[in-house]
């Protein structure tokens, strides 16, 4: 969650009351306005509330037309009705709401499957509020397996944990948290994620371990896991040193296994220890729920899991949040059991054809140079061809804001502070019919930014948001 700061002008602002919002005369039962930044000192009626919330929440993007974030903007009603009956149902009381446990524990199993553990029912996993907490998860694991083997140089050794400059910030919060030590694989040349060789050349005895990114955010990129897993191979037969690999998965986690099955990166590979997804991105589920599964219970150390008697249950939990709801959890096993493996299928594929389509059709433009063709991920990054000088990614940024769609412009990472580039997110719901409409748009706006003198964008790093 991001801090935020109080008000900081001292006159308050109240919010404008219309006066047809009171609930029968519009002079006598009108409310007194009420202030933005403390509690009211009385109350109102529920319409007025409703209705005030809900005119500030139209200056908010259209989130059917975010291109930046990966989250699902769309489900079925059917599922809307199914969360709206679970959203007072508190999933961590699983002795009061046994189903709700039942469904969690089905999900898992079915992950464990999809993703080829060794022994489905021997994995051992939990829902969480998304990726974020179940990559916190995954590092707390590998941190306490290498304190374990290490327990004569620990505290007197700093872990450290291997890694592509390109992952996402959660990473970073962890090794922050944790004091754990991030060893960053830089970018090179056209290679915008980690290396497996460099990758290997940074572990050491204090390497916790190393993670995979099966679809990079900068690019939608898969990083290359059984190569990654056999450097550190080779690594082990060198040295001794046998370092686990987490695969984080948020996305293609839930692409591969449908769309390219025959891509070795799951648990088929006996050094990944780990996976992570977000239930709420590829997974087609709204925000938020991820999942964290481990190969086995040896992988995932007995002393991270806190036995709570609560309500009257022994109660297993592993999880950095304590109350939540259940309707996410509910919503994700709705969607196993409404789409199956041809259903996903059928999704991802419709998915990854719009933005493949899609990336041919912005490269015939001529103006911009493709880094990615969503044939991976079905996200793809694109920047301005080499003779482009009149305009630059922000500035198509800027402008295609001006109608609506929201397509984030950033600059890379260490080695490639140099490029800026768009990075397009086709998710169930953006169909080919709106990609269509997107180019159209890009298209026209061409004429206006090719006549600029230079790119119009002063500060960059507002220019525009950067979403996972």
């Amino acid at each position: 969650m991001p801090l935020n700061e109080g008000p900081r002008q001292s006159g308050e602002r109240r919010l404008s009351v219309n006066p047809f919002y009171g609930p029968a005369n519009p002079v006598g039962d009108m409310a007194e306005a009420p202030p933005t930044h403390r509690l009211p000192d009385q109350p109102i009626a529920p319409a007025t509330a409703h209705q005030l919330v809900r005119d500030e929440l139209m200056l908010d993007g259209n989130a059917r037309l975010n291109l930046a974030t990966f989250v699902t903007t769309w489900m079925e009603p059917e599922a809307g009705v199914l969360m709206a009956e679970c959203r007072d149902k508190n999933m961590i009381d699983k002795d009061e709401y046994p189903r709700t446990a039942e469904l969690e524990r089905r999900c898992v199993a079915m992950l464990a499957d999809l993703w080829h553990a060794p022994d489905p029912a021997a994995a051992v996993g939990c829902s969480t509020t998304g990726s974020s907490e179940a990559c916190m998860l995954a590092g707390m694991a590998l941190k306490r397996r290498w304190t374990r083997r290490n327990a004569d140089r620990y505290p007197g050794a700093r872990p450290n944990l291997v890694m592509g400059v390109n992952v996402q910030v959660c990473w970073e919060k962890f090794c922050n948290f944790w004091e754990v030590e991030a060893r960053l694989v830089p970018m090179e040349g056209e290679r915008f994620h980690l290396d497996p060789q460099a990758a290997a050349e940074l572990c050491d005895e204090n390497t916790i371990g190393v993670v995979g990114i099966l679809g990079s955010t900068f690019d939608g990129s898969y990083e290359p896991v059984a190569a990654l897993c056999a450097a550190l191979d080779a690594v082990q037969e060198r040295t001794g040193l046998d370092i686990p690999v987490h695969v984080d998965g948020a996305s293609g986690a839930m692409v591969a296994p449908f769309l390219d099955e025959d891509l070795v990166w799951d648990f088929r590979l006996p050094r990944v220890a780990s996976i992570n997804t977000s239930g709420h991105k590829y997974g087609l589920v709204y925000p938020g729920v991820g999942w964290a599964l481990w190969r086995d219970a040896e992988a995932l150390p007995e002393e991270l899991v806190f036995r709570v008697n609560y309500l009257g249950g022994d109660m297993p939990t592993f999880a950095l949040n304590f109350s939540r709801p259940g309707a996410q959890v509910v919503a994700q096993y709705y969607t196993f059991l409404r789409l199956g493996r041809d259903g996903y299928r059928a999704v991802q594929q419709a998915a990854r054809d719009v933005a493949t389509g899609m990336a041919g059709r912005i490269e015939a433009l001529g103006d911009f140079r493709l880094l990615t063709r969503g044939d991976e991920l079905p996200v793809f990054a694109f920047t301005t061809a080499p003779d482009v000088t009149a305009y630059d990614v922000f500035d198509v940024s800027r402008r295609l804001r001006e109608s609506g769609w929201l397509v984030p412009a950033y600059t890379f990472p260490a080695n490639r502070e140099d490029l800026s580039v768009l990075r397009v997110v086709c998710r169930n719901g953006f169909s080919a019919d709106l990609a269509e409409l997107l180019t159209q748009d890009l298209e026209r706006l061409l004429p206006e930014l090719r006549r600029q003198q230079r790119p119009l964008a002063r500060d960059k790093q507002v220019a525009t948001g950067f979403h996972h």
